[in-house]
């Protein structure tokens, strides 16, 4: 029974409490309060940092921290908390209605006659559908509320672009591997962490690192579960590792930046002939489960827009493994997958024939659709003749080489060229073909 001054109460409170931050997860105990505990992000947060000297002086202007799960968008934001000295308010987009933002913001108008300043935090800002975002832009944009939103989805596609245009945003990208080893040596040692009860072998803390691929949250769960398996005062190594963390789930999004990020990397790798990258990232989407009718679609253009004629063999097999997808399936469709993104990677590399094209539209878009030569313009239809289609065709096959020696090019064209082959491959033999062709028109150029 409670005694008349609250003292059974707060005794219960302290004893709920205490019991609470004896079981909050290891990255929970050890999230930092101040910008010197705050890990990684130099270049965002370092010295003279124009963000960190706003943080300093509590001068944070409305903001948008967008990043990947894991990298401290929440932990720069409660560091935010611990130093302004306006009030910090904390709603999270994923339970929260349009109800709530109404309610601080009156609480923030009713602040404002006191003189003191409204801080909200609203994470996973992007989960608000554009009415609840638009009830918070005349907040923002007349100083009501400093707005700080922390979203993993990118924010110019996920936010109003009025709303957004208010706002700067800071990107946080995956803690590097210096920064994440940092933080597992603290966790260890921490008195708030683990305490020094166990050890990490060098094995040991790289396993961890390695895992938890930039995702601090993950790196300290691991190293949680790592410990709770563990006897006290013994050597963690990174078998010990790999077990505690079991199959490894690949950070990806099938519509997200990682999404776009990965398959640009995939492309750009196949183009650059790094054959060990192309199959890399091939990897990752596999793992991810990213469609293989998507990635299949990426090998065929890639065939086709970067080595074209220069191997007119990596088309052919790009449509093959297309066929392969659909007819095999996965997991076996990898295979064949993988044997047309090398053969792509490792083919000699030809743009000429998509620069052609590019040429071509460019030149109907100034100039628009000339009309072809009378000799090849149509002669089947009715009363065609009578407008002189095909009056003076000259059929190829009568003439040596089967070859015209005249351009077929709309009056006024007959010197435009678009298409320029390259030296490499196969398409060698089409260019010293195509400069003794246009040697024979009068045509300039190779």
């Amino acid at each position: 029974m409670a005694h008349a001054d609250g003292t059974q109460d707060d005794l219960f409170g302290e004893l709920v409490d205490r019991s609470l931050a004896a079981t909050r997860p290891l990255a929970a105990r050890l999230r930092p309060a101040t910008l010197d505990d705050y890990v990684g992000h130099d270049a965002v947060l370092g010295p003279d940092s124009p963000l960190r000297t706003a943080i300093l002086a509590d001068r944070v202007p409305s903001l948008v921290l967008y990043g990947p799960p894991g990298c401290g968008k929440t932990t720069l934001a409660r560091v935010i908390a611990h130093t302004t000295q306006a009030e910090f308010v904390e709603l999270s987009a994923v339970s929260a209605g349009l109800a709530d933002v109404r309610r601080v913001l009156g609480q923030a108008r009713d602040r404002l006659t006191t003189g003191r300043r409204t801080v909200l935090f609203l994470d996973e800002i992007h989960r608000f559908n554009k009415g609840q975002q638009d009830a918070l832009l005349p907040a923002v944009e007349d100083g009501l509320i400093t707005l700080i939103g922390a979203t993993t989805e990118n924010p110019y596609y996920e936010v109003n672009s009025a709303l957004i245009s208010r706002m700067q945003v800071i990107r946080l990208d995956r803690l590097d591997d210096v920064a994440m080893g940092g933080l597992v040596d603290r966790a260890v040692a921490d008195p708030g962490g683990l305490d020094g009860r166990i050890r990490l072998t060098d094995g040991g803390r790289t396993a961890i690192v390695a895992r938890a691929a930039g995702d601090a949250r993950h790196a300290l769960n691991l190293l949680e579960r790592v410990a709770a398996g563990a006897a006290d005062d013994t050597d963690v190594d990174a078998e010990q590792v790999h077990a505690a963390d079991g199959a490894r789930t690949v950070p990806y999004d099938k519509n997200g930046d990682q999404h776009y990020d990965t398959i640009s990397a995939f492309i750009k790798s196949m183009r650059a002939s790094d054959v060990d990258a192309t199959v890399y990232y091939l990897a990752v989407m596999l793992h991810a489960g990213e469609d293989p009718k998507f990635i299949a679609r990426r090998i065929i253009i890639a065939a086709a827009e970067d080595v074209g004629n220069a191997d007119p063999r990596a088309i052919g097999l790009a449509n093959a493994a297309a066929r392969s997808v659909e007819f095999v399936g996965m997991p076996e469709a990898r295979i064949p997958l993988a044997q047309a993104a090398v053969f792509v990677a490792l083919a000699p590399k030809s743009n000429a024939s998509y620069r052609a094209i590019d040429a071509a539209l460019d030149h109907v878009e100034k100039f628009g659709a000339q009309r072809p030569p009378l000799a090849i313009r149509d002669s089947s239809r009715a009363n065609a003749k009578n407008f002189g289609h095909g009056t003076g065709y000259r059929y190829p096959h009568d003439f040596p080489d089967a070859v015209l020696d005249e351009s077929l090019l709309p009056e006024g064209m007959e010197h435009v060229t678009f298409f320029t082959p390259t030296d490499r491959g196969p398409e060698a033999q089409l260019d010293a073909r195509l400069r003794e062709l246009r040697a024979r028109r009068g045509t300039p150029g190779r």
